[in-house]
Parts: C-alpha cells; sequence; structure tokens
C-alpha cells in the first residue's frame, strides 16, 4: 500500500512531516483499529474523526526532531504500509492505542505497534512501516579515488530518498567541497556523511547542548563533552550531576541522546 502526498513546494520547513503523519495515521484508521474491532478477515469499520485524530497526535508526538532538515528543504514523504499476519484471528475490542516500540522511529524500515486496551482477550501485534523522504542532496557524478579531495565537477544536485539509508545525507556543498574521500566514491552514488572524512564540530572539554528523546518527548540539558565531536558520530558527555551520557553529534554543538 502506497500514500502519496501533496507536491513538494506546498511543504516548505516541518509542514512535510504533519502531511506524513496525516497519511499514516488515516492508513492506520483505515485498517480497522476503531471501537468493534472484528477478526482480522472481517470488514474494517466506519474510520472516526475522532480515531484519526488520536493516530495523527501519536504519530506527532513519535516523530524525531533529527529526522527534519535543516532549513526549509521541500522534502516530500511517502509511505508505504506493510500488512499483518494473515493468520492473526483478533479478538474484538473496544480501545485500540497506536505506539512506536522501543528503538525505531518513524523514518526508512520501521514498524508500529497497535495493542488492545479494552477488550475479553488483549492483544499486541506489529505493522511494517516504510517511511520514504524524497528531497534535495547530492550525487557523486564520476569516480573518486579514496583520500582524494572532493571538487565542483565531482558531484551534483540531485533528489534522493533521505530515509533508504541510516547515515545522513549531506545538505550543504561546504559539506562535502574540499573534504576528503573516506573511501572510493562511484557515479550514482549519493553523498553521505560516511562517505567523506569526519568533520569536526567541537573539541573535547567543550560545553554542549544535548537533546534527549524519549517516549515521544524531548528533554535538554547542557554537559561537556569528553572527547572530539565529530559530524554524526557517538560521544560521551559529562552532565552536571556526574552522569555521563552517549550521543551523535549533530550541528550548532549539539549532541542527540535517544533513550
Amino acid at each position: 500500500m502506497t500514500c502519496r502526498p501533496a507536491p513538494s513546494h506546498a511543504a516548505p520547513s516541518l509542514r512535510w512531516l504533519r502531511r506524513g503523519v496525516l497519511c499514516v495515521s488515516g492508513w492506520v484508521g483505515l485498517l480497522g483499529l476503531g471501537a468493534g474491532l472484528a477478526h482480522a478477515s472481517s470488514p474494517a469499520p466506519d474510520v472516526t474523526p475522532q480515531l484519526l485524530q488520536q493516530a495523527t497526535e501519536w504519530a506527532q508526538k513519535h516523530l524525531s526532531p533529527d529526522d527534519a532538515p535543516e532549513g526549509d528543504l521541500p522534502l516530500r514523504p511517502e509511505i508505504v504500509l506493510g500488512q499483518l499476519d494473515s493468520r492473526l484471528k483478533l479478538a474484538p475490542c473496544a480501545r485500540v492505542e497506536p505506539y512506536l516500540p522501543r528503538g525505531a522511529r518513524l523514518w526508512g524500515r520501521s514498524r508500529i505497534g497497535l495493542r488492545c486496551l479494552e477488550g475479553p482477550r488483549l492483544w499486541n501485534v506489529f505493522l511494517p512501516i516504510t517511511v520514504k523522504v524524497w528531497g534535495p542532496a547530492w550525487v557523486v557524478q564520476r569516480a573518486v579515488a579514496p583520500g582524494a579531495l572532493l571538487k565542483e565537477g565531482d558531484v551534483a544536485p540531485g533528489e534522493v530518498d533521505w530515509a533508504e539509508h541510516p547515515a545522513p545525507v549531506l545538505v550543504r556543498q561546504a559539506d562535502w567541497l574540499g573534504v576528503t574521500a573516506a573511501r572510493g566514491l562511484m557515479p550514482g552514488q549519493v553523498m553521505r556523511q560516511n562517505m567523506v572524512r569526519p568533520v569536526q564540530v567541537f573539541k573535547a572539554g567543550t560545553e554542549v547542548k544535548v537533546h534527549v528523546h524519549q517516549a515521544g518527548f524531548q528533554l535538554s540539558a547542557t554537559g561537556r563533552a569528553m572527547g572530539h565531536g565529530f559530524l554524526g558520530k557517538p560521544v560521551r558527555v559529562k552532565m552536571p550531576g556526574g552522569r555521563v551520557v552517549s550521543g551523535r553529534v549533530r550541528r550548532d554543538n549539539v549532541v542527540s541522546v535517544d533513550m
């Protein structure tokens, strides 16, 4: 099943996320996740506005800010839902709660959890989901040897699926121009952070912002880096109370920690 959003010119900044969330929630509703859910082989009941609103709010809370673009980039989400196991026979349920399993996110290949909270027999199932995110990027145009400095002509702008690979896409020309290739590059490859030598964002001992993402909410604090911070790489940070956390380096002296 595929759900396509509106054209990219209508989706600046984080608006693409909301449109993608509505797409997800609509499909969740169409799966029959409402009062009186019957066996998996039975027709799905009518979708209610309340159910759509519930699914929308849930998805918005679980979208990671680190998945959002830097600035007003015209990203276009494409939601592809899998299917529940056809052998499942789900008991009727008066209230179904969608949730994001621990360690999962609405980005690339993932899954949504669905659990019955009110019914004669409680159950919990997982629905496969793929979130594709089409947007601007840089694509290799000619072969580049390992250790070579990247220059204009080696790479050109294009549109790719940001979520196809876990390594973040290099968005700005400054992220690759004049930077050393970490390995051999071939035409057609998308420029991502793991393809160039890491760019140092801060030095050890620098005070950094720590963004902690847990159970749908974000906490922010400051700490001191225990090592040099390279873009997209893990680093340990010592918090004021003495606790040490490990996260991934972002721009602007930010370390992102997923709990």
